[in-house]
């Protein structure tokens, strides 16, 4: 695989927010945007893994301006107290970077009785990006990076059961769930039109990270032979790092982008009026009113 390697545009002054910063994409992404210069807020569920994280990005970059802060996307009561606690302390926020997911997982629920992949990997970043939008407004110009997948095209919104209340196939609802973020990223950027805050989503590729710890053996043995075909965490993390950094790009805001150039998505992620209706259905289950 070729992959581009992000210029050197530096970050100096700048806030950035990463969701499931200690971990594979995340923390590769964390590790590169500090070494540009930027304050960085590593937003994670495991604290102890995140601290260690911490301690790996400080060392290599020597930027001392990382710090840990809980989230967990799962439960709306922790991404409010979140949002809460970053709005009172950051003055600004520049850069937006939801990159948390889970994958694959055998059925669950989140605190809030969402599905689990669609309540992290699409509900949360939802209502996490609402509750931010002020302060990433107030900064701008800014960016809201959306890390989706190609899983996007496997399926299309189950409108009528999207929370699998009646049938669950883990692989359909991550496919469902990064759809949702494809959807978002396109319908957030209309809102956003003629202000300075761009929004992309992107697929990172196929990575070797943590993300595929629920799977068959069969599969984890799969990844591992095609080895050759999928990117170290470091390859996969540029995408995010291209759409969080690389100068001009806001006439593409909404856009979806893949190997750090703009790519095609599916043509049910294409679909204004699905977009609106999933916004309608999302801002409901989540208890919002957002315009």
């Amino acid at each position: 695989i070729s992959v581009h390697i992000c210029g050197g545009e530096r970050l100096d002054g700048k806030t950035v927010i990463i969701t499931g910063a200690n971990t594979g994409i995340g923390k590769e992404t964390a590790r590169d945007l500090a070494r540009r210069g930027a304050r960085i807020i590593m937003a994670c569920r495991d604290l102890e893994r995140a601290e260690e994280a911490r301690r790996d990005i400080l060392e290599d970059t020597g930027n001392e301006n990382v710090v840990i802060r809980k989230l967990d996307l799962s439960d709306t009561k922790s991404i409010r107290a979140f949002a809460e606690l970053i709005i009172k302390e950051e003055k600004q926020l520049n850069i937006l970077i939801n990159n948390a997911g889970v994958m694959m997982c055998p059925y669950s629920k989140t605190a809030d009785g969402f599905e689990l992949q669609l309540g992290v990997n699409h509900l949360g970043h939802v209502l996490l990006t609402y509750l931010l939008l002020d302060l990433i407004k107030h900064s701008a110009p800014a960016r809201i990076v959306v890390v989706a997948s190609v899983a996007h095209t496997w399926t299309g919104l189950r409108l009528d059961d999207i929370n699998s209340e009646r049938s669950y196939d883990t692989m359909k609802a991550y496919g469902q769930s990064k759809l949702a973020n494809v959807l978002f990223a396109r319908s957030l950027a209309k809102r956003l039109q003629g202000d300075v805050t761009s929004v992309f989503s992107l697929h990172p590729g196929v990575v070797q990270s943590d993300l595929w710890r629920h799977q068959h053996q069969c599969i984890q043995v799969a990844v591992k032979i095609f080895r050759i075909f999928t990117k170290t965490t470091v390859e996969g993390a540029q995408t995010t790092i291209y759409c969080a950094v690389e100068a001009g790009l806001e006439s593409q805001s909404g856009g979806y982008f893949s190997d750090c150039a703009p790519a095609r998505c599916s043509r049910t992620a294409s679909d204004d009026d699905l977009a609106q209706q999933l916004w309608e259905i999302t801002c409901n289950m989540l208890g919002i009113t957002w315009q």
